[in-house]
Formats: C-alpha cells, sequence, structure tokens
C-alpha cells in the first residue's frame, strides 16, 4: 500500500487492482455522473482497465494522479483525489469526488487542501490548475475555497461541453 499523504481523519493513497469495486461504486454515484460523466464502468474488467489505463499509468508516468482517498479510522474507502496531468491543460489539475454520505463533513476540502499543498511543496509544481463544469457550485465553493481563481470557460476537447478553469494563486505565469 503506497501512502501519498495522511491529513487528520483521511488517508490518500494509490489505487490498485483491489479497489476494482470500490471504483465501480463511485464512478456509478450520483454525483460521479452528474458532475463528471458515465466512465462505462460496470464490471470488474472494465473497472480494473480504468485503474490500469488512468491512476495507475498516471503514477508510472507522471509520478502522481488520482488516488483513494480512506477514512483513517476502519480504512474505509470514501472517494478519490489527486492530480492528473491532461494534455490539453498547461499544468496538472486536481479532481476530487466522494462517495454519497461522506459530503458535508469536510473531508474534500481536507483532502484537497492536503493535494494541493502536496502538489506543490512536495512535487515542486509550479501551478496547479482546476476543470469544473459550472453548475457544479459545491465544486467551485471548494475550489474558491482552496484559493483558486476562475480563468476562464474551456471547451472539453471532443466534446461541446464548456468548463470553468480554475488556477492555483501561486504562480503569475498561468496561461
Amino acid at each position: 500500500m503506497n501512502i501519498i499523504l495522511e491529513t487528520a481523519r483521511l488517508r490518500l493513497r494509490e489505487f490498485n487492482l483491489n479497489d476494482a469495486a470500490f471504483i465501480i461504486e463511485l464512478l456509478n454515484s450520483p454525483g460521479w455522473l452528474a458532475n463528471i460523466g458515465d466512465r462505462n464502468v460496470h464490471n470488474e474488467e472494465q473497472a480494473m482497465a480504468y485503474l490500469q489505463n488512468g491512476a495507475m499509468k498516471s503514477y508510472a508516468e507522471n509520478g502522481f494522479g488520482l488516488s483513494l482517498v480512506e477514512l483513517k479510522e476502519g480504512n474505509v474507502p470514501i472517494g478519490m483525489c489527486g492530480l492528473i496531468r491532461r494534455d490539453f491543460l498547461d499544468h496538472p489539475d486536481i479532481g476530487f469526488a466522494l462517495l454519497p454520505g461522506y459530503d458535508g463533513k469536510g473531508y474534500a476540502f481536507e483532502i484537497a487542501k492536503a493535494t494541493f499543498d502536496h502538489g506543490r511543496e512536495k512535487l515542486g509544481l509550479a501551478a496547479i490548475c482546476a476543470i469544473v463544469l459550472p453548475e457544479n457550485t459545491r465544486s467551485v465553493k471548494l475550489l474558491e475555497k482552496l484559493g483558486m481563481k476562475m480563468e476562464k470557460t474551456i471547451v472539453y476537447p471532443g466534446t461541446n461541453e464548456e468548463l470553468s478553469l480554475y488556477v492555483s494563486p501561486f504562480t503569475l505565469d498561468v496561461v
């Protein structure tokens, strides 16, 4: 188990193939489907492919990626958070999602803040950005609480979906 960081209540660790059942649950939760979209992950084989081609590939190529968020007490998986390198963005972006029932407890901010700080302090990233649906008000508020500012609207490549691009406050050269 490769632990990336810990907070007072949470642990962020790299995904592994044993997390396939959790991935199916998270990626098919109402909040994920509404705010991130259907990734067509409905069985263990699809979940393993999602992990191998996404998070695990990113760890190998970038040294970071989306990771599992779990409660320290009981090692209960509750979501994912991490940094993602996307070809169409100048800097890695932060992503986060929690299972229903774990919202409103401060977990999302706690793990996003720790991930944000880890990217800046431990990984030495010059900037971190975020992309979000403008109507996803909970995520927008979290990004603003992190000190990120809305820079512009972008269209996600290969779609006509308009997203708000937020940027980190610790650099002046973000385009």
